[in-house]
C-alpha cells in the first residue's frame, strides 16, 4: 500500500472520529491498567460492568491489595479467566506499592515487568494515560493490518513496527482507537462490512463483502 493511501485512510478515519476514545472505563491510570489487563480474551463491556462494581470499593494499589484476591475474584468472577486475573492484579498491586510507590511507571520496561502487564497493555497505558504515539496491536489491528494490506506482518510485533513506520505522524497518537472501532464494528473477522465501509475504496482486501461504498464525491466550487 503506497504513502497516499496510507494518509488518506486515516484522514477518513479522523474525519469520522475526530476524538476517539477507549472503550474502557476509567478515572485514572491505575484503574485503566488493571481495566486493560482485565480485558485479555474478555469484551470491554464485561470488564467495565465488572469493575463499575470493583473501583467505588478498591480503585487504588493499596486498596485492592487489602481487598485481597477471594473478593477480588468474586467481584471479577463474570469475566473470563478471572481467578489468573486476579493473582496477577493482587500482584501488580504488590510491585506498583514496593518499586513505584503506588503510581503507575511512565516507563515501557517498568510496565512489561509487571505482573500480567504485556507489550499491548503496555502501549495502551503509555497511549492512553500518558498521552504517549504508541499503537497498541490487538487481534482487531493485526486483522486490519494483514487483511487491507496497511502494515501486514506475521506476529504483532512486527505489524507495530510497520505501523509505526508507516502511519503518518499526525495520526499516530490516536491510530490504534480507530483501527480497533473498525475492526470491532466494520471490518469484523467474519464477514467485513464493506458496504458501509468508509475507507473500502482505498483497502486491498480482495473478498470484499458485495458492492462497497464508494466515498461521495468532493463538493465543487459553484461557478459564478
Amino acid at each position: 500500500m503506497n504513502p497516499q493511501k496510507r494518509h488518506e485512510i486515516f484522514r477518513r478515519l479522523r474525519e469520522a472520529n475526530p476524538n476517539p476514545r477507549s472503550e474502557l472505563a476509567y478515572t485514572n491510570p491505575f484503574e485503566l491498567l488493571v481495566s486493560v489487563v482485565l480485558s485479555a480474551q474478555a469484551t470491554d463491556k464485561s470488564v467495565n460492568l465488572a469493575t463499575a462494581r470493583l473501583y467505588p470499593i478498591a480503585n487504588t494499589p493499596q486498596a485492592l491489595l487489602a481487598l485481597g484476591q477471594t473478593r477480588l475474584e468474586n467481584a471479577i468472577k463474570t469475566i473470563g479467566l478471572y481467578r489468573t486475573k486476579a493473582k496477577n492484579v493482587i500482584a501488580l498491586c504488590r510491585e506498583l506499592i514496593d518499586k513505584h510507590g503506588g503510581e503507575v511507571p511512565r516507563d515501557r520496561a517498568a510496565l512489561e515487568a509487571l505482573p500480567g502487564v504485556g507489550r499491548k497493555t503496555a502501549n495502551v497505558v503509555l497511549n492512553v494515560a500518558f498521552g504517549e504515539p504508541t499503537i497498541a496491536v490487538d487481534t482487531h489491528i493485526f486483522r486490519i493490518a494483514n487483511r487491507i494490506n496497511l502494515a501486514p506482518g506475521k506476529d504483532v510485533l512486527e505489524v507495530e513496527r510497520k505501523l509505526m513506520k508507516f502511519v503518518p505522524e499526525e495520526f499516530r497518537q490516536d491510530a490504534h482507537h480507530w483501527l480497533i472501532l473498525h475492526g470491532r464494528y466494520v471490518c469484523k473477522a467474519q464477514k467485513p462490512d464493506c458496504p458501509r465501509c468508509i475507507i473500502a475504496d482505498l483497502c486491498e482486501y480482495r473478498d470484499k463483502t458485495v458492492d462497497a461504498v464508494k466515498p461521495p464525491p468532493r463538493s465543487r466550487p459553484r461557478a459564478l
